[in-house]
């Protein structure tokens, strides 16, 4: 049988590591020699199916397979980025990318890819494109049927393409000449003033350089002058540590330890302070967090909450206390490691899951909160650890409807702001624009007519609990009162359209703002009726229960002495 170059090079690389990993060990190094051993095994292992597996191999992807399986059974954090694959290592690190500034979408049911929301001030915005473009073409490459039309798009900045897309409310198609650019994703959405002279900054990760813009906003909404501050964290899964401590500096006094990291080597401890002087040490501060707040948006809002600065309002935050480091290989390769742990102020870490102590199975949990322990802010408030950061004002998070996910997944919303917007040249401004009674009636017609169904979740329980009557002998004696259960859960299309109404609504004028006012105005949308927002903007409205909240907790004797007085 014969065997490509490539294959045989890889194999030989293979045995020649392992060969010089097996030779290195000392006899008394139990762990050196299982490590050798195992290399040894695998290289084997990889040289018998090159040689006798009935279809020959594919290293690349046969290796890869294995090299992934073993990096995700450490931890999800743990990756290895080959060198074709070094532009979404890259985005990951600097929040940019080459492309033109889009996010799209595919249709099973079309199999075409459609345009769901360009960035403003990106090329695909500049070119003219709009939410609602169906991509057709690509320098005359049908795109029908191609779920990856990301890769198409994006390339070398500088370079350029012809695209042909067919616009809804045009009869011929468009096309347009695009020019990639690097596009770098905004780090503050959003910012401005609510409710009574309060600032807020949106805040979408830590990647890339975010520390600058945040104080260009922040300085420039202490000059419309306001006298307190939300950072909103929700959503943001974190990014570079040295950009959270950054940031956190601009409120916490230089040389405050902010974080230590403790690893197995000595290289991967270390502690990080406040390093210059800080913009406000005054400022009331409020901080919105939720499950998908991670990593250093866990360092900034524990941090900002373990030295007292600031008042968390929202649900708890994933848990992520890991930290990864980078390590150049071989051939243009690059491996993100967990190397670390980190340690906010209190000293406790806010990791949620054990990776290193698996169920039988190989799935892992969540530390319970029985078994996290208590630690306490500078002024001696309880706080713990292993599960996250828990808000100081807790939020009990909303619940969407059922069908609101279906009518998003079948694209109806987002069809239906596609009408809207052809009918509708222009809408008032994002914080003065409302959905009208009448336009959700013309969107329950355009939903009537989709023949739309979905998954009624009491329907899907209602039988379950009649299998199981049914298998263990009650089903015939409670028949009258299943058919009359199942007469009043039956489902209706109308009722729910109604009855959930208010979610329904408030998702279709988000993606109608979007399409008018982009990024900006959808968050400018979704704040309005915010319950954590407006839960923030409470606390910070009230100067003396805002101070009572960050300070000592009193102590049972005082409360006696207090009483007797």
């Amino acid at each position: 049988m014969k065997k490509s170059l490539k294959t045989r090079w890889v194999v030989a690389l293979l045995l020649a590591v392992g060969a010089s990993f097996f030779l290195g060990f000392t006899s008394g190094d139990k762990h050196s020699f299982q490590v050798a051993k195992n290399i040894d095994i695998f290289n084997s292992i990889v040289k018998e199916l090159d040689m006798f597996y009935v279809d020959t191999i594919d290293p690349d992807k046969t290796i890869r397979n294995g090299i992934d399986a073993m990096l995700y059974s450490l931890d999800p954090y743990t990756e290895y980025f080959p060198e074709d694959n070094q532009s979404e290592f890259e985005q990951m690190l600097k929040n940019s990318y080459g492309g033109i500034g889009s996010i799209i979408r595919y249709s099973p049911k079309t199999q075409y890819t459609v345009i769901a929301e360009p960035y403003e001030g990106m090329p695909a915005h500049e070119a003219g494109l709009k939410a609602g473009d169906v991509l057709l073409e690509i320098d005359g490459k049908d795109l029908k049927g191609n779920s990856d039309v990301s890769t198409l798009l994006r390339g070398q900045a500088g370079t350029s393409f012809k695209l042909k897309v067919q616009r809804p409310g045009t009869e011929k198609p468009l096309e347009f000449d695009i020019v990639r650019r690097s596009i770098q994703l905004p780090f503050i959405p959003y910012y401005g003033v609510v409710g009574d002279s309060i600032g807020y900054i949106s805040l979408s990760t830590f990647s890339g350089n975010p520390s600058k813009e945040f104080k260009d906003a922040f300085l420039d909404l202490k000059k419309q002058g306001i006298r307190s501050l939300i950072i909103d964290l929700r959503n943001n899964g974190g990014g570079l540590l040295d950009e959270s401590v950054e940031i956190a500096n601009f409120f916490l006094p230089r040389g405050e330890t902010l974080l230590t990291t403790k690893g197995r080597i000595k290289q991967a401890s270390n502690t990080y302070k406040t390093l210059r002087e800080p913009l406000d040490l005054e400022i009331p501060l409020a901080v919105l967090v939720n499950s998908i707040t991670a990593s250093s948006s866990e360092i900034l809002a524990g941090s900002l909450q373990d030295l007292d600065r600031a008042v968390i309002v929202g649900t708890r935050t994933f848990g992520k206390g890991l930290v990864q480091t980078t390590r150049v290989l071989p051939y243009g390769g690059t491996m993100k490691l967990t190397t670390s742990k980190y340690y906010i102020p209190s000293g406790r870490c806010v990791q949620a899951i054990d990776y290193q102590h698996r169920n039988e199975d190989g799935s892992v949990g969540r530390i319970p909160d029985s078994l996290t322990t208590v630690f306490h802010t500078a002024a001696g408030r309880e706080v713990r650890d292993g599960g996250g950061v828990t808000p100081d004002i807790e939020v009990k998070a909303k619940k969407l409807p059922n069908i609101l996910f279906y009518l998003v997944n079948d694209n109806l919303i987002f069809d239906y702001a596609t009408e809207y917007c052809l009918k509708h040249p222009t809408i008032p401004s994002a914080e003065a624009f409302e959905l009208t009674d009448a336009d959700y009636a013309e969107f329950k017609e355009m939903v009537k007519k989709a023949d739309f169904k979905y998954d009624q979740q009491t329907e899907k329980i209602l039988k379950n609990l009649k299998e199981m009557a049914e298998f263990e002998g009650y089903l015939s004696e409670a028949s009258s009162e299943f058919e009359a259960l199942e007469k009043k859960l039956k489902h209706n299309l109308d009722h729910d359209l109604d009855y959930f109404a208010g979610d329904i609504k408030e998702m279709i004028a988000v993606e109608i703002v979007k399409r008018y006012y982009y990024q900006r105005g959808s968050i400018i949308q979704q704040l309005k009726g915010d319950e954590d927002l407006e839960a923030a903007v409470k606390i910070l409205s009230d100067p003396v229960r805002y101070k009572q909240m960050l300070s000592a907790p009193v102590k049972e004797e005082s409360k006696e002495v207090a009483a007797t007085k």
